[in-house]
């Protein structure tokens, strides 16, 4: 899940009463379904700032309810009004999160394209904007063991990423190419 950290960071999570917050103000479909029909009690949460220069995941959050209609969409003070909620009923859905951890270090979208097993992840494809994103349990997996391996940045994520290393130059002889003899017919008839 991303925010932007000056609107809600994970330290606005951590310090709220109960450690939980209604991931309110979703208003994009594909994202209402992500968390509308994917995200359980109990499932756990990248919780990625974004917006911010480099962008990264900050922590972990966990899924703390069932998913429930987004109150600001009826609430006409609200940034995330939605006038036409009204007459749809649960046009847009949310659900409570709960703070989990806060990363020794923020993991940055460069680093995480090279954690191996990581590649395939949504956030990495080009275009990717949701503010909800799944992750699969092997991505999970793979990202939560390089942070664990790396609480600081590891040495090639401090700095540029590292050129890859040309191949030593081979030198090749011109000539003609070799030929196998042709097999012999000796004793058949053609």
């Amino acid at each position: 899940m991303k925010s932007e950290p000056e609107d809600f960071s994970i330290e606005d999570l951590r310090t709220r009463k109960n450690q939980t917050e209604p991931w309110t103000g979703v208003r994009n479909y594909q994202a209402r379904n992500y968390m509308r029909d994917g995200m359980k009690p109990g499932d756990l949460i990248f919780f990625y700032h974004s917006n911010i220069t480099p962008p990264g995941i900050a922590g972990l959050a966990e899924v703390a309810s069932e998913p429930f209609p987004d109150p600001t969409a009826f609430d006409p003070s609200s940034k995330y009004y939605d006038p036409k909620s009204g007459t749809h009923g649960t046009t847009w859905m949310c659900v409570d999160v709960k703070y989990v951890e806060t990363f020794p270090r923020l993991l940055p979208l460069d680093e995480i394209r090279r954690i191996p097993g990581a590649s395939a992840m949504a956030l990495l494809r080009p275009g990717s904007r949701l503010s909800v994103q799944p992750v699969t349990a092997r991505e999970f997996e793979h990202i939560m063991a390089w942070i664990r391996k790396y609480p600081e940045a590891p040495p090639s994520a401090k700095g540029p990423a590292p050129r890859p290393q040309a191949l030593p130059a081979r030198s090749f002889k011109a000539g003609p190419p070799k030929t196998k003899p042709l097999p012999t017919t000796r004793g058949k008839s053609q």
